[in-house]
């Protein structure tokens, strides 16, 4: 609720701005407000969630985060960018009303020793003919087996029950932007200019419906084959995405751009770019976000969570700012550059990430001990 005003204020100052000072104040607010979002979403849905539906309903935030790129790329090609962030203005103003309507997270509720209202909570997101007495003392036990405050201090994330799980979620959300996905999205029409594409604008668009498209076999899946095995799926196919793309932009540094060569490198790199955004899709989309909400103990969820998102946004921040010099120095380097990230991402998963798909989240979190 809190985080939806400050968005309201930032879309109304983008759309009515004078100079560029409005805009940056704008965007300054959507980012306390979408940051403040991006990880109390995934944790809400974490922990609200039934063990069986909690993979498929965690990556239901990372599908309405692509289907919003697609309409902002969908919608920006026909109408003002002033109305258009009017436009971005209206899903945070429905926020506020309807999150009257949903229920305190159980979890949360138990740690503040809110024993009856947790039961009351649960038993409304389970249904009422629902019996919650297991899930309820499940709660109550890891509760319990945490620390007694309901605040931690930064020496006590050193202790390995702790450390463990929170380097595992800022690992895999500092690697999930160094694979170069939010350079690749940001400047898809730079990118595609580069490439040989005439109509830049209509490749972006459909980057986007693409994504949306594989976001959703990716919510199908993640219950069904697990999140380590998708992981690995992932990132492999995305290390040979971005090899492909960077050999064929060095490539084509030294080809007329007159030659049929030249036409069939741009369809095989046009292929590469989409293919590595479907393969990000798979995997490294929603489970880093999915995977943090569910492996941080809640004694440590609010300073350790925290942590995480600070670390995923600074190295976006990073990525989005030296994009574009990069693209400026060699288009093949930046995705060489990518591709070594993604390599390391699959070592990083297979030493490392655990399979938490079939447990509760008291289970995942127990295992860290």
């Amino acid at each position: 609720m809190i985080a939806a005003i400050p968005n309201i204020i930032g879309w109304l100052a983008i759309s009515f701005a004078k100079d560029a000072s409005f805009l940056y104040m704008g965007r300054l607010l959507e980012g306390f407000g979408v940051g403040i979002i991006s990880y109390t979403v995934p944790v809400y849905i974490a922990e609200i969630s039934p063990q069986n539906m909690r993979g498929a309903l965690g990556s239901v935030n990372q599908l309405s985060v692509t289907f919003g790129i697609f309409l902002a790329y969908l919608l920006g090609m026909f109408i003002p960018w002033r109305l258009l962030a009017v436009i971005g203005a209206l899903p945070c103003t429905m926020l506020i009303p309807g999150l009257f309507f949903i229920p305190e997270s159980p979890r949360w509720l138990a740690k503040m020793n809110l024993t009856e209202d947790c039961e009351t909570s649960l038993q409304v997101l389970r249904g009422f003919e629902t019996d919650i007495t297991t899930e309820v003392n499940d709660i109550k036990r890891a509760v319990a087996s945490s620390s007694k405050r309901t605040t931690i201090s930064f020496q006590e994330l050193n202790q390995k029950k702790y450390r463990t799980p929170l380097l595992l979620g800022i690992g895999l959300l500092v690697l999930q932007n160094l694979s170069g996905i939010n350079g690749v999205l940001f400047y898809a029409s730079s990118i595609f200019k580069a490439a040989g594409v005439t109509n830049s604008d209509l490749a972006t668009c459909s980057l986007g419906a693409i994504q949306v498209l594989a976001t959703g076999v990716t919510t199908w899946l993640l219950d069904r084959a697990g999140r380590r095995i998708l992981l690995i799926i992932s990132t492999s196919g995305m290390t040979l995405c971005l090899l492909a793309v960077s050999v064929v932009f060095f490539l084509k540094d030294n080809i007329s751009q007159d030659s049929n060569s030249y036409y069939i490198l741009t369809m095989i790199s046009l292929v590469g770019i989409v293919s590595f955004v479907i393969t990000f899709s798979f995997g490294m989309g929603a489970i880093p976000w999915l995977m943090m909400s569910e492996i941080l103990p809640v004694s440590i969820k609010s300073l350790g969570g925290s942590i995480a998102t600070l670390a995923n946004w600074l190295t976006s921040f990073a990525i989005t700012m030296t994009t574009n010099l990069m693209l400026t120095w060699s288009v093949g380097g930046t995705f060489l550059s990518y591709m070594v990230v993604s390599a390391f991402t699959i070592v990083f998963v297979v030493l490392w990430v655990p399979e938490t798909k079939g447990r509760t989240l008291e289970e995942i979190q127990f295992s860290f001990r």
